[in-house]
């Protein structure tokens, strides 16, 4: 089954303590090359909002900067958070997007807010928040305003995305991202692409979530078998130590949510000195039981095992550490696991 695995990137674009949000930009559009010459499929862009860990505010953005400095690797956003924006305009950014890279563009959805509900709030005003209800209805209208081909009777049936027909670009590949069945129920209806987030970690249900979606899947212009993708947080270095060692400043970045904290990423040694309340110690060690960490051997092992509890090849690999040059590390040592170099044959 190895040498049908499927790798991808999920980038929620990581940021060190002391360190700026432009830096952390800069480094994903750098990963993003590396990940291309390591013979990794997609590279998708997360959505965050004040963030004191996370900078990638602006996926759209984000998406067409890695697409202006690689020449082969899809790219997309993992993803946008729909129930902030019109669905109208997010269709409109896409298509631009696919018209400068076609062929090349994903537009994964999802309805998480990706922050507070404060921040949520801001970003709609002074407009009210939109109510998650109006998700599946914001979902139709995207893929309606994508392809050109709004439902009869539409009160918006006449408006179209442009650039739109006659101009270079299909439209970009929608997949539908989620961590429940709720997510996985809509996809399936629609007939949809589906990428579940075991990254977030402690998610005991999601393969009981992916059979729920293959086995409700309705078949769709856009898809006729069901396609799932399953994103997993993997840290990979050349020893099983050095990787317990490294993962120190990810695991405290996560555990320090439930004490209120927004720091960035602390160097390993002191993020394996900071001192947890014991309901963060105890969340720590709840998340941390899906993570795959460890040297190359270990983490393919792991992936392996991951792939075959979920019935599916596409797997997505997250990888957040402190030091840019430990993520690319850890995604060199995946690719080698994999033989990716070796499937892409000389000159590519």
């Amino acid at each position: 089954m190895a040498d049908t695995i499927t790798l991808s990137v999920v980038d929620q674009s990581p940021m060190r303590k002391g360190s700026s949000a432009a830096e952390a930009l800069r480094e994903t559009v750098a990963l993003a090359q590396v990940a291309e010459r390591l013979g990794y499929t997609r590279y998708w862009v997360a959505e965050h909002h004040n963030s004191g860990s996370f900078t990638g505010t602006s996926p759209e953005l984000l998406v067409g900067q890695i697409a202006a400095r690689t020449d082969r690797i899809r790219v997309g956003s993992g993803g946008v958070m729909l129930t902030h924006y019109s669905a109208l305009k997010v269709a409109e950014q896409f298509r631009v997007l696919e018209s400068f890279y076609p062929g090349r563009i994903d537009l994964g959805i999802g309805r998480a807010p990706g922050s507070d509900s404060l921040t949520a709030a801001a970003l709609a005003y002074p407009k009210p928040p939109a109510d998650s209800p109006h998700f599946p209805r914001q979902v139709r209208d995207l893929l309606g305003f994508l392809t050109g081909e709004m439902e009869k009777g539409h009160p918006f049936a006449e408006v179209r995305a442009q650039p739109g027909e006659g101009d270079p670009g299909a439209p970009p590949e929608v997949w539908l991202l989620g961590s429940s069945d709720y997510s996985a129920r809509l996809a399936a209806r629609l007939g949809l692409p589906f990428a579940f987030a075991d990254f977030f970690g402690d998610l005991h249900h999601g393969p009981a979530v992916a059979e729920l979606y293959r086995r409700e899947f309705q078949p769709s212009c856009r898809l006729a078998e069901p396609r799932l993708n399953v994103a997993l947080q993997i840290l990979c270095a050349d020893t099983e130590e050095e990787a317990a060692y490294l993962g120190a400043s990810r695991n405290l970045n996560k555990a320090a949510t439930i004490m209120g904290l927004q720091q960035g990423l602390l160097p390993p040694d002191e993020a394996a000195a900071f001192t947890l309340t014991e309901e963060a110690r105890r969340f720590m060690a709840a998340f941390r039981e899906s993570y795959i960490d460890g040297n190359p051997q270990q983490v393919r092992s792991g992936v392996l095992k991951a792939a075959e509890r979920y019935g599916t090849n596409d797997i997505s690999v997250v990888t957040n550490a402190y030091a840019h040059e430990t993520r690319v590390r850890s995604y060199e040592l995946v690719a080698q696991a994999f033989g990716l170099a070796r499937r892409q044959g000389p000159g590519t």
